[in-house]
């Protein structure tokens, strides 16, 4: 892709900027107080961590998510435009739309940011969207106050960008999603933000694997009355019979007095099982997401699981759904067609409920008149009813009247008798 002339005449200036790009981006990524390197490779293989970025990714994934266009009552499926068919089914040939949000959700979770090259025609509508890795993005601002990108291409990772090296897109090029920042412009990795919480989640996987490798037996000491000539020699004689879990219970035989004396802290001393639990909830906290959707179940119950996901929906998945909205409408509708056209995410189905409460709130809104019996069997994805069958009606309670003429009846009454 050749540099546009005027990207080659700008001049960048001071912030704000991405500055993490790269190496220099351990700043947030890299080694952490347990010892352990924590990136967004040796984070996904957490479970706890893999757990929560796959369960947000595949629900805002999952949720469909359409063009409208603003009418006199409301709005409606604008099936005609562009957007509606490369949003709902396919961004491009190469993925679903499914694939496209799942990926998109992961470069969020894992860098804080998520890049998407933007295809357009000759009339400057949009026929493609193909995703970018954040770790070979980086953001800066010209001399004239735009903003541009630079990807660093080395590989044939996506067929629209042509040659190798750093390739400078502008700004209608770009959808940026940014996360959690501090200037507005670039999001944060929320797992490079809580490394140290990761690194201990890791330290003591990594410490349980080791201790079952080990026979499930704490480390120790081989006492001798004598001098030993050569202890490396006894050392190794000895782990390679009993070191191990294919050696687990094996019977031990100490000559010439030898006696062994365990100096390790056995996982339950050491609240091994406590811990990684603990981690488990800590994790679960940087990504708000119930422990239970993560088969943490301990203070989970058949009362609170129903309730705990619909919060889930109401505080995670909306303000993630708000922010993916704000920014397609930002970066892939033109100003004109922002007046008319806008994204929009359906969570009606997440948030119905089970079906006596479903049921409950349908009766409600259907017999004062909110809801037609059209509109709850479009929430329960059942066919429509003809109109001129009265599936569009809205019906109200025939007890119901107007406040004006409550007790009017009893003055004419009262009329009448005098």
């Amino acid at each position: 892709m050749k540099i546009p002339l005027i990207l080659r005449l700008w001049e960048p200036r001071a912030g704000p900027k991405n500055s993490f790009l790269g190496s220099t981006y351990s700043f947030f990524f890299g080694s952490t107080t347990s010892g352990k390197t924590v990136n967004e490779i040796t984070a996904m293989q957490t479970t706890a961590v893999y757990a929560c970025v796959r369960i947000l990714a595949e629900t805002i994934a999952s949720l469909p998510l359409h063009t409208y266009k603003y009418t006199e009552t409301g709005k409606e499926k604008a099936k005609e435009h562009p957007l509606y068919h490369l949003l709902a089914d396919e961004p491009n040939p190469e993925m679903t739309s499914f694939v496209f949000r799942e990926t998109l959700m992961g470069h969020l979770l894992l860098w804080g940011n998520a890049y998407a090259q933007i295809i357009r025609d000759g009339r400057g509508k949009v026929v493609a969207l193909y995703p970018l890795l954040p770790n070979k993005m980086k953001v800066d601002r010209a001399s004239n106050g735009e903003i541009y990108y630079i990807y660093s291409r080395y590989s044939d990772e996506n067929p629209n960008i042509e040659g190798y090296g750093e390739v400078y897109l502008q700004k209608h090029e770009v959808l940026h999603i940014p996360g959690l920042g501090f200037d507005g412009l670039m999001g944060y990795s929320p797992i490079a933000m809580a490394k140290n919480a990761v690194g201990m989640a890791i330290a003591t996987e990594e410490y349980g694997a080791k201790f079952f490798s080990n026979g499930a037996n704490p480390g120790g000491v081989l006492e001798h009355p004598g001098v030993v000539k050569d202890p490396a020699r006894v050392r190794e004689s000895w782990n390679s019979v009993y070191q191990g879990s294919t050696n687990a219970h094996r019977v031990a035989v100490l000559e010439e007095g030898m006696k062994f004396q365990s100096i390790g802290i056995p996982p339950e001393q050491a609240q091994f099982l406590e811990t990684r639990k603990f981690q488990t909830e800590e994790i679960c906290r940087i990504f708000r997401v119930p422990p239970h959707l993560v088969a943490s179940l301990d203070r989970a119950t058949f009362s609170n699981i129903e309730h705990q996901s619909i919060s889930f929906i109401d505080n995670t998945i909306m303000p993630w759904v708000s922010r993916l909205e704000q920014s397609m409408q930002k970066s892939l509708l033109t100003e004109s067609e922002k007046k008319i056209y806008f994204v929009k995410f359906n969570l009606n189905g997440r948030l119905r409920g089970d079906a006596v409460s479903r049921a409950n709130f349908y009766q409600i809104m259907r017999q004062n008149g909110i809801m037609s019996a059209n509109d709850i069997r479009e929430l329960e994805e059942m066919n429509l009813i003809p109109d001129e069958l009265g599936g569009s009606k809205y019906l109200v309670n025939g007890n119901f009247v107007d406040m004006a003429d409550a007790g009017a009846w009893t003055e004419k009454y009262n009329t009448g008798s005098d």
